[in-house]
């Protein structure tokens, strides 16, 4: 039958970690809509060829195309066994979609992991972050240990002050971009917390909606992940 999992949760809650966790101890990979996305860009098949010319003229990737693709991922052998999915579905028809795919399949999706923060401590988590050349993750607000923060002003104070970071060592630690705009954050929140309640209604009913309290360390996280799969019942 395989493990079909969807993670759920607002950003800064530790999605990304906890699928490569999850994949590490249960060997079923990640699929993530955006890595999809930009997979396309390299391949030259009919539904790249569509995907490259919405994305060259601007235009949202439709349910009925983002469907296609996530339907051309899970027909790859490594996804046989289940996936992970981050960032879809999105909205209910794509988890209407997926459910009537899984059920030609002969499967379901077994769990909906709603990764739970308050919108606060997710908003701090976006804006405070920082990562090194290896991946290492660093805080402003949560993990500043050994890591030098300064504001630096813009000249003649024409733009906000931006954030930079260093390790102590000396290495430069670079912020995402889109991070370094608190409206672009409460944006992304505000538009998570409108696509997301539906869902979960929508999961809930179906009776495979867990809940994950996302504000503990992150092994807390992952051992409470991996006690809710492992009680999955067998099918």
């Amino acid at each position: 039958m395989g493990l079909y999992v969807i993670l759920m949760g607002v950003q800064g809650a530790g999605k990304g970690l906890q699928a490569k966790l999850i994949e590490q101890e249960f060997g079923i990979p990640q699929v993530s809509t955006g890595d999809l996305f930009r997979a396309m860009q390299s391949r030259s098949d009919a539904l790249a060829g569509k995907v490259q010319a919405l994305m060259a003229a601007g235009i949202l990737i439709d349910d009925d195309t983002t469907n296609a693709i996530v339907a051309d991922r899970l027909a790859q052998p490594d996804a046989q066994g289940g996936v992970i999915l981050d960032g879809y579905p999105r909205n209910q028809a794509q988890a209407a979609f997926l459910e009537a795919h899984l059920a030609g399949k002969g499967t379901r999706v077994n769990a909906v992991l709603l990764l739970q923060l308050d919108l606060f401590t997710a908003f701090k988590r976006a804006f405070g972050r920082v990562t090194g050349a290896d991946g290492s993750s660093y805080n402003y607000y949560f993990n500043a240990e050994g890591v030098d923060f300064s504001w630096v002003q813009a000249a003649e104070s024409r733009y906000p002050p931006r954030l930079e970071a260093r390790l102590q060592s000396g290495a430069a630690l670079k912020r995402r971009p889109d991070d370094a705009s608190a409206d672009a954050i409460i944006k992304r929140i505000d538009t998570f917390v409108e696509t997301t309640q539906p869902l979960i209604e929508f999961f809930a009913a179906k009776g495979v909606l867990r809940r994950v309290n996302a504000d503990q360390s992150i092994d807390a996280v992952a051992a409470e992940i991996s006690a809710i799969l492992a009680a999955l019942p067998a099918e």
